[in-house]
């Protein structure tokens, strides 16, 4: 089938083994499924799969600029789909529709960036309560999640699928870590080759990006707020300081925190003409853009997706994809690789999916996911791949779980 979504279906197939599985277990059926995730092709193809499953799927953009019309119109042509977002709608629009989507009821939640968990705990309490469970994509998400926990404000289980293994080592540092780069080179047509790029944060999206810019020989630079992630980029060979010491020699600062205002006014004071900022963190937050708008003497638009400020000195500094998402909002964006949200998808479905079978074991609140559910996706993968490993022997099984290894001799 072609489309849109013709090509990622090609290339996300551990989606499509649990397509061809739950079109003849329908574990949704009877079940209304709330997805809210950046509306491109790889979450058309994991929207339909939900719905070939047999749910009733509402849709939303989990950010207002990063929908693609066309994965809109092939989903508006499924009916058991129903969109609350469309292309270029501004965040009011955006906002309304999230809320119009709760009220229509849903019983399960894939969320990215907890802005549908949120918002029914906030405005749709009624709703909440009828909630089953839900699944959290991103490292933004499991931060608010927390402090809803915190609070003690949660009324169902949720999965912090963005906490597994795969996610952290698969999604986090390789799917971040490309496409971050990739669109920031398409977008300004420079090179990292030799460019000095520094990267704020070194949680695994961080370490993704820093990894692959000295891979393609940027000189890179580290800045952290926990010493321990300052000490493991140390070790892992980048130069790690504070921004306030790296803004001066930056050519290139991405950040990737999944805080706010990590790019703030002296900062930007400090760089040298030329700079290019961009954000791989979520929301639109990290850098400063306020700031920039206050300091510039003027603003225009030398190439599409780079907004570039002049300072009263004349330094120019350049702001990709207007301090959103640049992987998925600038004019070229279109995300993770398929491969890599292909497990990240992968991982939602079978957490979610999990609910409709063992619902009543978990209690309100944050939760890991199963162990045995990421193995199990990650076995789903390598069987794509073609790729073998070993097994422990029943020998190798025990020792494991022995503490006096009596038949051992020293």
């Amino acid at each position: 089938m072609s489309g849109p979504l013709g090509w990622v279906r090609d290339h996300m197939p551990v989606l499509g083994a649990l397509a061809e599985e739950y079109r003849d277990t329908q574990p949704f059926a009877g079940h209304t499924v709330a997805v809210n995730s950046h509306l491109e092709a790889k979450t058309g193809r994991l929207i339909e799969v939900i719905a070939a499953a047999g749910a009733d799927v509402l849709v939303t953009g989990s950010e207002p600029y990063s929908t693609q019309a066309a994965v809109v119109a092939a989903l508006e042509e499924h009916e058991r789909i129903t969109l609350f977002v469309e292309a270029g709608m501004d965040e009011k629009a955006w906002a309304s529709g999230q809320h119009e989507l709760l009220a229509a009821s849903p019983d399960l939640i894939i969320d990215d960036g907890c802005e549908l968990i949120a918002k029914v705990h906030a405005d749709h309490p009624g709703v909440a309560s009828g909630v089953i469970g839900a699944a959290e994509q991103t490292t933004a998400g499991i931060t608010r999640l927390e402090a809803m926990e915190s609070d003690g404000i949660l009324q169902f289980p949720v999965f912090g699928v963005n906490d597994t293994p795969m996610k952290h080592h698969f999604d986090n540092v390789h799917g971040t870590g490309e496409s971050s780069l990739a669109n920031l080179m398409i977008t300004t047509n420079m090179m990292l080759s030799g460019a000095t790029v520094v990267v704020a944060g070194y949680g695994f999206c961080g370490r993704g990006i820093a990894r692959k810019a000295r891979g393609l020989g940027a000189q890179t630079i580290v800045t952290e707020v926990d010493p321990r992630k300052a000490l493991a980029a140390y070790m892992d060979g980048h130069r790690v300081m504070s921004l306030e010491e790296a803004a001066p020699k930056a050519e290139y600062v991405i950040t990737a925190t999944g805080n706010r205002d990590v790019v703030r006014a002296e900062h930007a004071e400090a760089m040298a003409d030329g700079a290019i900022l961009a954000n791989a963190g979520h929301f639109d937050v990290e850098i400063d853009v306020d700031a920039l708008e206050t300091a510039a003497i003027r603003v225009t638009t030398p190439r599409e997706g780079v907004r570039q400020y002049e300072m009263a000195d004349g330094r120019r500094i350049n702001l990709l994809a207007a301090g959103r998402l640049v992987n998925l909002t600038g004019p070229v964006s279109q995300g993770h690789p398929a491969e890599v949200m292909d497990t990240t998808f992968a991982m939602m479905a079978v957490a979610i999916e999990a609910f409709t079978r063992d619902s009543s074991d978990l209690s309100p609140g944050l939760h890991p996911i199963p162990d045995r559910l990421d193995k199990a996706v990650a076995e789903l993968k390598l069987d794509t791949l073609d790729v073998s490993i070993d097994s422990l022997t029943h020998r190798q099984e025990a020792y494991l779980h022995e503490w006096n290894h009596a038949d051992m001799h020293f």
